[in-house]
């Protein structure tokens, strides 16, 4: 026979449930709260400068519970790192050169500094550690040819309201005096004017020269390293990706009336949904990329992406506590 049904009953017994529920969502976060995760971090004394004058290293803990601590390659590295629980590096400060012409498309074509040396091996003996990131995964954004090959991959993304986004038109240069030149433009439909760069996208002396060119004659004699890459020049809006968060800034418009409208155009929702396409395509915690709006089609063209960026264009307030969640996001999930 079925017991009689007691309102009081059902009344006190799912307050009581309630109280459970609450005790060990209260439990969890008390354990985040005493749960200090160290930061082992690894960079340039300026960029350190940098994070830090902005609130990014802390003293003390953050309300995540991570606690940041500066690594030298000064010091003896092992016992550095046996104290840490988040290796979080800035390989390509550590860059000596980057052979373009390993066919193997990985870290093993880029030469790193005495020190980085050591901290690969370090790394390939403890694959259990956290490592943000891989070495492995930050080849692609030193190779602005390989990082706008992935980037062909966008235009299966749905469009957006309006517009579409994409990978910009590129050409891969090995001589500027090639007498095929206009050919070659026309075939990767390439218009002017143009902007271009060493294929090496950074770690090196001259990765970050570059020239503006108008007319296919002005590609002769350019004095930027080769092997290079032509891409269609257009203003740059910024946007810095964690993760799971997406701090986004249009404040690095640079122009009049022209980047106004440009900004009026912009459709986060279409670069959150890149972001997170790259995210699962790059597997990088940290990085950032430049989005150009086409005048016309107002296409969202990426046209650079960045590891461990500065994020100097998105408010502190609102990058730095994503800079310290998507930390210790990445460290929880490798314990699952």
């Amino acid at each position: 026979m079925a017991s009689p049904y007691n309102p009081e009953r059902v009344d006190r017994g799912s307050k009581e449930k309630d109280r459970e529920d609450e005790h060990n969502d209260r439990s969890v976060d008390e354990e985040l709260s005493i749960t200090t995760v160290k930061v082992g971090y690894l960079m340039k004394h300026s960029r350190q400068k940098d994070f830090a004058k902005r609130g990014t290293f802390p003293d003390g803990v953050t309300p995540n519970g991570l606690l940041f601590q500066r690594l030298s390659f000064e010091k003896p590295l092992l016992p550095q790192l046996e104290d840490v629980d988040i290796i979080l590096h800035k390989a390509t400060d550590e860059i000596i050169s980057v052979d373009l012409r390993d066919s193997t498309e990985s870290s093993n074509a880029i030469t790193y500094t005495k020190g980085m040396q050591e901290l690969k091996r370090y790394m390939e003996q403890h694959v259990e550690c956290c490592v943000i990131d891989p070495l492995d995964k930050i080849y692609p954004v030193v190779d602005r040819l390989k990082i706008q090959q992935i980037l062909n991959g966008l235009e299966d993304l749905p469009k957006g309201r309006c517009c579409s986004i994409r990978g910009p038109n590129f050409l891969k240069v090995d001589d500027f005096n090639d007498p095929e030149m206009d050919q070659r433009l026309s075939a990767a439909k390439l218009s002017f004017p143009s902007i271009v760069k060493p294929q090496v996208a950074c770690g090196v002396a001259d990765a970050h020269s570059m020239a503006i060119v108008f007319k296919s004659e002005d590609f002769k004699n350019l004095s930027v390293p080769l092997p290079a890459v032509a891409q269609a020049s257009m203003d740059i809006l910024a946007a810095f990706v964690v993760l799971k968060s997406l701090p986004t800034s249009t404040d690095s418009l640079h122009g009049g009336e022209s980047s106004r409208a440009t900004s009026d155009h912009f459709d986060i929702d279409l670069v959150t949904d890149a972001a997170y396409w790259l995210t699962r395509k790059l597997h990088l915690t940290v990085f950032g990329f430049d989005v150009v709006v086409q005048e016309g089609s107002n296409d969202h063209v990426i046209v650079d992406v960045n590891y461990l960026p500065s994020f100097k264009e998105v408010p502190d307030d609102i990058a730095i506590p994503a800079f310290w969640d998507a930390l210790r996001e990445k460290f929880e999930s490798m314990k699952i």
